[in-house]
Formats: C-alpha cells, sequence, structure tokens
C-alpha cells in the first residue's frame, strides 16, 4: 500500500519523530532520569514507551494473530499495563534505547508501506487500516514529545502536522464516552479550530448547536490529556460538547486521571 495520504503521514510521522529524536540525543545520561508531568515516568520511561507501542504496532501489521494473543493476555482495565514495559525499557542505557526506538519507528514505517490496500490493523481500540495507524503514531509521538518538553521547560511545538492530531481527537469522540460506559451524543458537533499559520480546520455541520472552537494546540492539549481544559483556551457551547471536552481521549485504552489545572502543584496522571 503507497497511497498519497499514508506516504504523507508516514512523512509526517518520520519528521516527528525526528525532531524528539534531536532532543533527547543531545542530553546527557544524567538528563534521561528527568521527571516528566506523570508521575513515576522519566524521560526514558517516555522514550521506552514509543519504543515499546512502536514494536507492537509493526506485530499487529505483520503477525496479527500473534499480537491478538498477546493483546488478549492484557487487563483492559489496568493503567499500570503498558507503564511496565515503559519500566523496563527506561532501565537500558540512553544510547541503547533511542537505538531501539528508531530501529522500531522505521520497521513500522516500512510495514505499514508494505500492508496490501484495505487490510484492517488489530489494535488495543477498534480494528484500524494503515494511514489510521500513521495518525495514532502522530499522536503519541506528539503527545509524548509534549511531556519530554514539559520536563525540560522548553514550550510545546505546533506545525501542520498537528491537523493529524485534531482530526484523530475528533473521530474518537464517541471512543471517549464509551471508554467511560458513557452513551456519545447523538447530535454531530462542530469544530472550528485555528492552525499554527492561522489557517482554519473545521469539522460538522457550521449550524450544529454543539461547538468547540479555540486553537489548535489546545484542541490537540486536551484530546491527548496533557493539558487540563482550564488551562486551554478552547469555547464549548452546549451540554454534550462540554461533556466531550471533559472525557475527550485520542488514543487506544484506560483514560488515566487526566492532568490537573495549573494552579494545582503535584500531577498524578498517567500517559498512554
Amino acid at each position: 500500500m503507497n497511497s498519497a495520504l499514508l506516504t504523507q503521514l508516514l512523512d509526517d510521522l518520520a519528521q516527528e519523530g525526528s525532531e524528539l529524536d534531536l532532543l533527547v540525543a543531545e542530553l546527557p545520561a544524567a538528563a534521561w532520569a528527568t521527571p516528566t508531568p506523570a508521575a513515576g515516568w522519566t524521560i526514558a520511561h517516555q522514550i521506552a514507551h514509543l519504543a515499546g507501542t512502536d514494536e507492537v504496532a509493526r506485530l499487529a501489521v505483520v503477525d496479527p494473530d500473534e499480537f491478538r494473543t498477546q493483546r488478549d493476555r492484557v487487563d483492559p482495565t489496568a493503567n499500570g499495563t503498558i507503564d511496565a514495559a515503559a519500566e523496563a525499557g527506561a532501565a537500558a542505557a540512553p544510547d541503547e534505547l533511542l537505538h531501539r526506538w528508531r530501529t522500531a519507528r522505521a520497521a513500522l514505517a516500512s510495514a505499514l508501506l508494505a500492508l496490501p490496500q484495505g487490510t484492517r490493523i488489530p489494535w488495543f481500540g477498534p480494528d484500524m487500516g494503515a494511514t489510521s495507524m500513521a495518525t495514532a503514531r502522530l499522536m503519541e509521538v506528539w503527545a509524548h514529545g509534549v511531556d519530554v518538553r514539559d520536563a525540560l521547560h522548553l514550550p510545546t511545538l505546533a506545525t501542520s502536522r498537528l491537523r493529524s492530531v485534531a482530526h484523530l481527537g475528533v473521530r474518537t469522540r464517541d471512543f471517549a464516552f464509551y471508554q467511560r460506559s458513557l452513551n456519545p451524543p447523538a447530535a454531530e458537533f462542530r469544530v472550528e479550530l485555528t492552525g499554527p499559520n492561522g489557517e482554519p480546520w473545521t469539522w460538522g455541520p457550521p449550524d450544529a448547536a454543539q461547538r468547540v472552537t479555540g486553537p489548535a494546540l489546545d484542541f490537540c492539549l486536551c484530546v491527548t490529556r496533557r493539558r487540563h481544559r482550564d488551562d486551554l483556551a478552547l469555547q464549548v457551547i452546549g451540554d454534550d460538547a462540554n461533556r466531550w471536552i471533559d472525557v475527550a481521549q485520542a488514543y487506544a485504552g484506560p483514560p488515566g486521571p487526566g492532568r490537573r489545572p495549573s494552579r494545582d502543584s503535584t500531577e498524578d496522571s498517567i500517559p498512554r
């Protein structure tokens, strides 16, 4: 499979990975132990998580039966399941861990490009196509990159690649409700975002009563649960839209407690 959309997504994924790679590659070994906003997670844990999930994603592409076997052994309600894998990976030396992540993300990209048209990939949430998997991985790299940059007191990056993260956030609206055993709203929502260069990004009917508007960066930070809504410049109109923004998540797996408002001095969120 080599559609123009998949190629573009994989290019964006590679660029997102390269930027985070360059950032951590320059760190002294001791800095890999720097805590990130998620309690118990260092920079090494964040990179180990990305390496491990890239490896698991490739397994889902090349050997879906084996992936399902491994997935079925995982308790889907256990917030610490993937943390254990990150804990094990973070024990490696930084150069070894970085090499592992580089190898894993390159292997996943090659596997996605070779996937026959129309193939569905099993995952921890619903099965997906290659473009959806590439989008999900792009979201993961960006979101964990936010954690790393927060740990290093660096500003969050906003590029045109955020459109894919925002799109995933919109598409996973109903999934976020289902994750909490809630019924999703029946009505369509309108989402109007302003991209990093001032460009409008929109989803849903223009006349929808339930609306979310604001900067694309803030929306992406919300749906990846990297910031509390109180710290974001999002305008939310409608009871259902407000319920969504409270529970939004663009990733598979348990939502975790989320981030606290910046006025709170502690963090106890579990990243995904």
